[in-house]
């Protein structure tokens, strides 16, 4: 019998959910993890039907990080140009968002935090434990958290590296959602749901502008922006929104 892939994939309507699947070695990334992970993410981009990502751990944990014993084994977690887990350097071109529960340990949180959106349960914990063994949290984590969060805030969780609970998270604008133990995939899914109702065309140039916005000068801001919202402006989508709206129907998107 082959061994069980260690990642899954399942559509949920217009979500696809992605589910590291290693709760015997709490869904550390070895180099199958991050291939399983870099062409799930490879299909939600290429697929019309496909409009949000939803990025899960199997078995009560959401990620503990890189699989230290793969790597020590000359196995890679990285998969070139997209960085752990084939997400944290490079993101899909479509929404993602992460459904932790128990630890999102060291590069676990920091695949949380190349996804858009957190939702965690009661039970999730969130740190970046990389100085305590003489390492960088070099997946994202000490370049995201700066950007995330005020400076001295940041510095505390990764020079202690001590823990913090969803709650806190959420306090700290890290996670958007904490919901009651057991229940971060189904509220997950949710708020995919929220999203994939919308005008695709619409999502993807908004989102784009949010991601990439704060590396455009004053000077180009607003010209950038035009460039990602006209062709948006000039679609049939964009006819098919304020039509719905008038006759009290939802609207049906074309995606063009």
């Amino acid at each position: 019998m082959s061994p069980a892939a260690p990642v899954r994939t399942e559509v949920r309507d217009q979500t696809l959910v992605v589910t590291i699947d290693r709760p015997e070695a709490r869904n550390a990334v070895d180099a199958a993890v991050a291939a399983g992970v870099a062409a799930a993410l490879d299909h939600l981009d290429a697929t019309d039907e496909l409009r949000v990502g939803v990025l899960t751990g199997a078995g009560g944990t959401f990620c503990s990080g890189m699989d230290l014993k793969a790597f020590l084994a000359g196995e890679s977690p990285m998969v070139e140009g997209r960085g752990l887990a084939g997400l944290t350097q490079r993101a899909p071109e479509k929404p993602l968002i992460a459904a932790v529960e128990g630890w999102a340990l060291a590069g676990g949180f920091e695949i949380a935090l190349a996804c858009d959106l957190v939702v965690a349960d009661e039970d999730a914990r969130f740190g970046v434990p990389e100085v305590t063994r003489g390492l960088v949290a070099a997946a994202g984590a000490a370049l995201r958290l700066p950007d995330l969060l005020p400076l001295p805030i940041a510095l505390e969780l990764l020079l202690t590296g001590d823990p913090v609970d969803a709650r806190r998270a959420a306090e700290l604008g890290l996670v958007n959602r904490v919901v009651p133990t057991g229940l971060a995939l189904d509220a997950a899914l949710e708020l995919a749901a929220r999203i994939a109702a919308n005008g695709p065309l619409a999502v993807a140039a908004t989102r784009r502008i949010a991601r990439a916005s704060r590396d455009w000068s004053d000077a180009e801001r607003w010209q950038r922006q035009e460039e990602l919202t006209l062709p948006v402006f000039l679609s049939e989508d964009a006819r098919e929104g304020p039509r719905a709206f008038a006759e009290k129907r939802p609207p049906r998107w074309q995606g063009r």
